[in-house]
C-alpha cells in the first residue's frame, strides 16, 4: 500500500486549529480537575461524616460510568433539565471534570491517607492547630506521593479531549475525522493524529517522573 500524507500537510493549518482546542481543553480539564479532586478527597478525608455519604456517591458513580456517556448527558440532557445549554466546547470541559476529578479525589485521600497518623499527633502535641497540621505536615508529603498519579492523570485528561469530537467540539480529533472523510485516506490521517498524541504525552508524563524523582526524598518519612 503507498501511503499518501499530501491531505495533511495541505490540511496543517486546518488541524493545528484543531490541535489548540485540544491543547486548551486538556489544560482547563486539568486545572479543574485538580481544583475540584483536590477540594473533594480533602473534605471525604476531613470533612464531617454527613457529608462522605454524597462525596463517596459522586466519585463511585463517576467512576462507574463511561465518560462518553457523562459527556452526552452534559450536552443532550442537561438542557433539557435544567434549561442551560452549553456550547461545545464547555460542556466537553464541565463532563471531562466531572469525570476526572473523581480519580483525583481518590488519588488525594489516598495520598493523604498514606502519611503516617503519627506525624498529626506529634504536631498536635507541639501545639499546632488542625488545619496548620494538614498544611505543614500532612499535605506536603502527600503531594509528593501523589505526583506519579498525576502523571498518569493527565495522560487521562489529554487522551479523553479526543472523545469531545462526538459533540462536535473542532478539537484535534474531530478535525481530523474531517480530513480523513475529505481525502478518504484515513491510514495516513490517522498514522499522523496518532503520532501527535504521542508527541504531546510522552514529554508530559517524562516530566512528571524527573519531577518525582527529584522530589521523593520529600514524601518519605
Amino acid at each position: 500500500m503507498d501511503l499518501d500524507f499530501s491531505p495533511v500537510i495541505d490540511s496543517w493549518r486546518f488541524l493545528l486549529g484543531g490541535l489548540g482546542y485540544t491543547v486548551a481543553l486538556a489544560i482547563l480539564t486539568v486545572l479543574c480537575s485538580l481544583v475540584v479532586g483536590g477540594a473533594v478527597g480533602l473534605a471525604r478525608s476531613f470533612g464531617p461524616a454527613w457529608l462522605r455519604v454524597p462525596l463517596v456517591f459522586y466519585i463511585d458513580s463517576m467512576r462507574a460510568v463511561p465518560v462518553l456517556v457523562v459527556l452526552v448527558w452534559c450536552y443532550f440532557a442537561l438542557p433539557l433539565l435544567t434549561g442551560v445549554t452549553l456550547p461545545p466546547f464547555w460542556a466537553a470541559l464541565v463532563a471531562l471534570t466531572a469525570q476526572v476529578a473523581a480519580f483525583v479525589a481518590e488519588i488525594v485521600r489516598a495520598g493523604v491517607g498514606s502519611v503516617r497518623p503519627g506525624q498529626t499527633r506529634a504536631a498536635l502535641a507541639l501545639g499546632m492547630s488542625g488545619a496548620q497540621a494538614i498544611r505543614e505536615i500532612v499535605l506536603p508529603q502527600a503531594v509528593v506521593r501523589m505526583l506519579p498519579a498525576f502523571g498518569s492523570i493527565i495522560s487521562i485528561a489529554i487522551k479523553d479531549t479526543a472523545i469531545a469530537s462526538v459533540i462536535a467540539v473542532p478539537e484535534y480529533m474531530n478535525r481530523s475525522q474531517t480530513v480523513a472523510g475529505q481525502s478518504f485516506r484515513p491510514v495516513e490521517v490517522f498514522m499522523v493524529t496518532m503520532a501527535v498524541y504521542f508527541i504531546i504525552l510522552f514529554p508530559t508524563t517524562r516530566i512528571v517522573d524527573i519531577a518525582y524523582a527529584r522530589l521523593a526524598h520529600l514524601g518519605r518519612s
